[in-house]
């Protein structure tokens, strides 16, 4: 499915007016099922869905039970993307809070884990610096349309997985359900990402234990509150040569 459409717009410059063709960033409504009854829906990037739908709802968890990601069923109409998954469990949708994110984001209100990430990961300011740059310039959606957020995952080295998305938190629930599919292990990794670091992407981070998140912006309050309390390191306003690190400084060397 495309992600991007053609437009026709007026754009003014230097006084006048000319009618020129643009591209625009899709949006697709995705409606997911668990078992034939609709449990929530979602609007996003109509990109990697199978890998946002596992993202989302293991980190979540929103099914309590057992379920295949293979066997998830994905229906592609015009205006909408449904998906079901067939489960064993039930499911559970106690706390749903519509979050601060782009475009109504989701997210539940589930019990904290206390203990600290326990990961020896550690790297270079000029070696984060190397990865985050690499991250920036693969953003090519965000460079066709000027409104897509991209998160990524990375071992210091090389970028493992790339997602682009209108919401932030559909980007990072892309790269985690692909990492979940692809069984690539999240210890000793960086999360990289494009927009605010909220309590919302702090939480998905500590789930999984990534040990370093990193942004181009800023992070909020709460965020470094779940990021300190685990044990991830948070790491924001990364340009060029200069960035804050915000908590678990020991893992920047």
């Amino acid at each position: 499915m495309e992600k991007v459409a053609k437009r026709s717009i007026c754009r003014h410059t230097d006084g006048s007016f000319e009618y020129v063709e643009d591209i625009v960033a899709h949006e697709k409504k995705v409606r997911i099922s668990v078992n034939g009854n609709e449990t929530l829906s979602l609007y996003c990037t109509p990109h990697m869905i199978r890998e946002l739908v596992v993202g989302l709802m293991m980190t979540e968890g929103i099914i309590r039970g057992g379920w295949c990601a293979d066997r998830m069923t994905l229906d592609y109409s015009e205006e909408e993307i449904f998906v079901d998954i067939p489960a064993e469990g039930e499911v559970s949708k106690e706390g749903r809070i519509i979050t601060s994110g782009c475009v109504g984001g989701i997210t539940f209100d589930r019990k904290m884990e206390t203990e600290p990430i326990k990961d020896g990961f550690r790297i270079t300011g000029e070696e984060m610096r190397g990865i985050f740059k690499d991250f920036q310039s693969r953003s090519e959606l965000y460079k066709l349309t000027g409104c897509i957020h991209s998160a990524a995952l990375s071992d210091g080295v090389n970028i493992l997985c790339f997602a682009e998305d209108i919401g932030r938190h559909n980007a990072v629930d892309k790269v985690i359900g692909y990492a979940l599919l692809e069984n690539i292990p999240f210890s000793g990794k960086i999360m990289l990402a494009s927009g605010r670091i909220s309590s919302e992407i702090s939480y998905k981070c500590s789930r999984w234990s990534i040990p370093v998140l990193v942004t181009r912006t800023a992070p909020t309050n709460r965020a470094l509150e779940i990021a300190d309390k685990r044990g991830v390191t948070v790491v924001g306003f990364m340009r060029g040569s200069r960035f804050n690190v915000y908590t678990h400084p020991e893992r920047i060397v």
